[in-house]
C-alpha cells in the first residue's frame, strides 16, 4: 500500500491508499523538530484506533516545508524499509514539467495539485488553494503547470490584522449576516469575508482574460466551502485533490521505472 504524506506550513496529512481508495487520512500540526520515532508513534496509535491494517511498501511526501523532510525520510526508510519519493526532487519525475521562467523552483504541493487537476479534469484548469497562503494555479491545456498567483492565507491575515492593532480582537471567520457590521467582529467579518470573495473571483476572472479562453476553476483547502456560500465561485469542490495528485504522481513514476 501507498503512504501520502501532505506537509504545509500549518498542517501535515498522512493518507492511506490501497490502490483504489484512500483508507484513513491522519492530521498533526507541522513542527520541523519532530523525529521519525515521535512521527510512528503517533501514526501507529492512530491506525490502531481505526482498525486499519496495511503494510505500507511505498511512500511519496509533497512538503512546502524543507526542513520536516529529513525526518520523514527517517520515517519511511525505519519503519517501511522504503525509500520515500519526494516531489520536486530530481528523481521524482513529473507526468507534466511546469513552463515557468528558467531557475524558477515551484512549490510541490502546487505541483502535486495540477497534477490532480488534470487527471481529473483535463486541462484549462485554475486550482483555487485555500491554506496558508490562497494559491492559484494555472493547468494548461496540456496539464503542464504554467504559472499563478499567491495571496494572503485568509486566517494569516485575520491574524495579522490582531496582531497589528492593538484594539481589535482575533476572530474567527464566517459568514456575515450583511454586509455592514454594526460591531468590530462583524466589521472584521465582512471585510475578510466579502474581500477574499472578490479578491478570487477578481482574479479567476483575469487568469481568463489573459488566456483568453474559458477555464473550469477548481477550488480545495478547508475555507473553500465557506466562500462557496455566497456565490458561485467554483465549478467543484475536492478536499482531497493534493492526496489524489501524490497518487497520480507515484503511479506516473511507477509506470515511467523511476521506483
Amino acid at each position: 500500500m501507498l503512504l501520502c504524506i501532505d506537509c504545509g506550513n500549518t498542517n501535515t496529512v498522512f493518507s492511506i491508499w490501497d490502490g483504489e481508495k484512500f483508507l484513513c487520512t491522519l492530521r498533526t500540526s507541522t513542527h520541523h523538530a519532530r523525529t521519525a520515532d515521535a512521527y510512528f508513534t503517533w501514526y501507529s496509535t492512530l491506525v490502531k484506533h481505526y482498525g486499519i491494517e496495511a503494510e505500507i511498501t511505498d511512500v511519496i511526501i509533497s512538503s512546502t516545508v524543507p526542513r520536516v523532510v529529513w525526518n520523514l525520510r527517517v520515517f519511511a526508510d525505519r519503519f517501511f524499509n522504503c525509500r520515500p519519493l519526494v516531489v520536486g526532487k530530481p528523481e521524482c519525475a513529473l507526468p507534466h514539467e511546469p513552463r515557468v521562467d528558467e531557475g524558477t523552483q515551484v512549490g510541490p504541493d502546487r505541483l502535486v495539485n495540477t497534477a490532480a487537476a488534470f487527471d481529473r479534469h483535463g486541462g484549462d484548469i485554475i486550482v483555487v488553494d485555500f491554506g496558508t497562503a490562497t494559491t492559484f494555479d494555472v493547468v494548461a491545456k496540456d496539464g503542464a503547470y504554467i504559472g499563478g498567483v499567491i495571496a494572503p492565507g485568509v486566517n494569516l491575515s485575520l491574524e495579522a490584522l490582531h496582531m497589528a492593532a492593538a484594539a481589535l480582537p482575533h476572530v474567527d471567520i464566517s459568514k456575515p449576516q450583511k454586509v455592514i457590521g454594526t460591531n468590530t467582529v462583524e466589521c472584521i467579518q465582512s471585510g475578510v469575508f466579502w474581500g477574499y470573495i472578490g479578491l478570487v473571483r477578481e482574479i479567476c476572472t483575469r487568469i481568463k482574460e489573459e488566456r483568453a479562453r474559458e477555464m473550469k476553476i477548481i477550488a480545495t483547502g478547508g475555507l473553500a466551502p465557506l466562500f462557496q456560500q455566497s456565490v458561485e465561485l467554483f465549478d467543484e469542490f475536492e478536499d482531497d485533490l493534493t492526496m489524489h495528485g501524490l497518487t497520480v504522481i507515484h503511479r506516473y513514476n511507477k509506470e515511467q521505472g523511476t521506483i
